[in-house]
This record gives structure tokens, C-alpha cells and sequence, in this order.
């Protein structure tokens, strides 16, 4: 599987696809490096007047929840529609899932435009799952990988959506009924912001040019994971961690991945 991914990874690099972020304020500045770094071209645009033109004329789209508010989510919603409309793939970000009533009814309204991947920890994805199936574990309950695999398959039947679990392990679900496992990262990235945030960016910049969306998902996630990994160890710290990322995300050799690669089915 490495060659082929490896190939996706050359693939986004050649095409350079257009990627339509509507993304927090927290990680814009490194979201846009980082698809740059990949060779993809980030454009980050939240105005309600254009955001319709701007998913028209990009690859791909990319909505992350994590700096909701009234204005921004009528921007998402507008541009999740248009991209529906155009069968154009888009990417959804559920980021606080559970936290709140109104995240909650915006994520709902979102999934209505069935999002073509799905990207969040356990806990997001079971508790979008939660109002959709209730037989589903709550997110207050122990969120063990087995509970957040049933909530992702529900989401998948439901929606049609490709659905990835990040954590320790990585989890990716698809409609084939493939169960896919990607043990690639190190501990020190959940000590750098928005690092869940670059991955789902990372995932629309694939999805925008690999047909297959599991593989596209797949090789997002373990590029990223890999980065970390190879980043770590010569790093002092999240601060050089975080810069390191980026420069290996540019650099990454098909050696290297190859080498670290640790992609299992279920």
C-alpha cells in the first residue's frame, strides 16, 4: 500500500489543488503552511457574499467548528450547499462536538449536505453519532476506540461519508465496510495547537485529487502522522516540534515514508 500512497502523496504535490478553508482563528497561519508545504494552495475565506464563488472555484472545501459563531456558521452552511449542489468533495472538522446545543444543531445542519469525509477524535465523532443513533455510547461515557468505530460506521450508512477516528491510533471507516488502522505520530503532537486541525486540511487537500477518498484520507493522515514522528527526533519541544512538521511535511522522501509506514486492516 505504500507505493500507492506514496503516489497520492507525488499526486498533491504535481496538482497543487485549490483548498477553500473555512477554518479558527486559532490555526490559520499554520493550516496555510502546511498545505503549503504539501504543494497544495490554501485560500481562506469566510465572508457570506463569497463564499459560494470561492467553493465554486476551488478543489475541495474544508469547514472546521472550532471558532464557531452566528455570523460563520450561516458561511459554512452556504458553502456545504454549494458544494453538495456541485458534487464537489468537502470535508467536515466537527471540532467540540457535544460541547454545546448550538454547535451541535450547526453540525446537524452541516451533515445534511453529506460531507464526503468526516475527520475527529472519538469523542467528536461519537457524540455526532449520539442524535443519530441512539443505541451509541454518550461522549460521557469511557469513549474506548470500539464504541467510536460503531458511531463511525452509523455516519458512514448514514451519510455516506468516509469517517476518520484520530487518536493514538487512527481509525478510517468507509462504505466498503473497510476498517482501516494507522499507527503513525508521536505523544508530543497533542502538545502543539491545531495539529487535528492541519490533518483534516491535509485530507481535503488529498480529497481534492485522489478519486478514492478512503486512500485519500489514508495518506493525509499517515504524511502527517509520519512528519511527527520523523520531527520528533530532533526537536526540543512542541515550539521546534510544531516548525519541524512543517519542514519534513516539504521534505518527506518516499524512503522515508516507506520506512515508517505502519497501515494495518481490522
Amino acid at each position: 500500500m505504500e507505493k500507492t500512497l506514496w503516489k497520492h502523496i507525488q499526486t498533491v504535490r504535481e496538482l497543487s489543488p485549490l483548498v477553500h478553508n473555512i477554518t479558527n482563528y486559532v490555526v490559520m497561519n499554520s493550516t496555510a503552511n502546511a498545505l503549503l508545504a504539501i504543494g497544495a494552495s490554501p485560500v481562506m475565506a469566510h465572508a457570506k457574499a463569497e463564499v459560494k464563488d470561492m467553493t465554486t472555484i476551488a478543489n475541495v472545501l474544508l469547514i472546521n467548528m472550532g471558532t464557531l459563531d452566528e455570523y460563520w456558521s450561516e458561511s459554512m452552511l452556504i458553502a456545504a450547499e454549494t458544494a453538495h449542489l456541485l458534487n464537489k468533495p468537502w470535508v467536515l472538522d466537527p471540532v467540540g462536538a457535544g460541547a454545546t446545543p448550538y454547535r451541535n444543531q450547526i453540525i446537524q445542519k452541516l451533515l445534511q449536505y453529506r460531507p464526503t469525509i468526516i475527520r475527529g477524535n472519538a469523542s467528536e465523532i461519537l457524540a455526532i453519532a449520539k442524535s443519530n443513533a441512539p443505541a451509541t455510547k454518550g461522549v460521557d461515557s469511557i469513549a474506548s476506540s470500539m464504541d467510536a468505530v460503531q458511531a463511525a460506521r452509523n455516519l458512514v450508512g448514514q451519510y455516506g461519508s468516509v469517517v476518520c477516528i484520530s487518536g493514538e491510533t487512527d481509525i478510517i471507516v468507509d462504505q466498503k465496510n473497510q476498517t482501516l488502522l494507522l499507527k503513525n505520530g508521536h505523544p508530543m503532537m497533542t502538545k502543539v495547537t491545531g495539529l487535528g486541525c492541519t490533518a483534516s486540511a491535509l485530507t481535503a487537500a488529498f480529497a481534492a485529487v485522489i478519486e478514492d477518498k478512503t486512500e485519500a484520507t489514508v495518506a493525509a493522515m499517515a504524511l502527517l502522522g509520519i512528519a511527527g514522528e520523523l520531527s520528533e527526533k530532533q526537536s526540543h519541544g512542541p515550539g521546534t516540534l510544531q516548525m519541524n512538521i512543517i519542514d519534513k511535511l516539504y521534505a518527506m522522501t518516499d524512503v522515508e515514508f516507506a520506512e515508517q509506514l505502519n497501515v494495518s486492516r481490522a
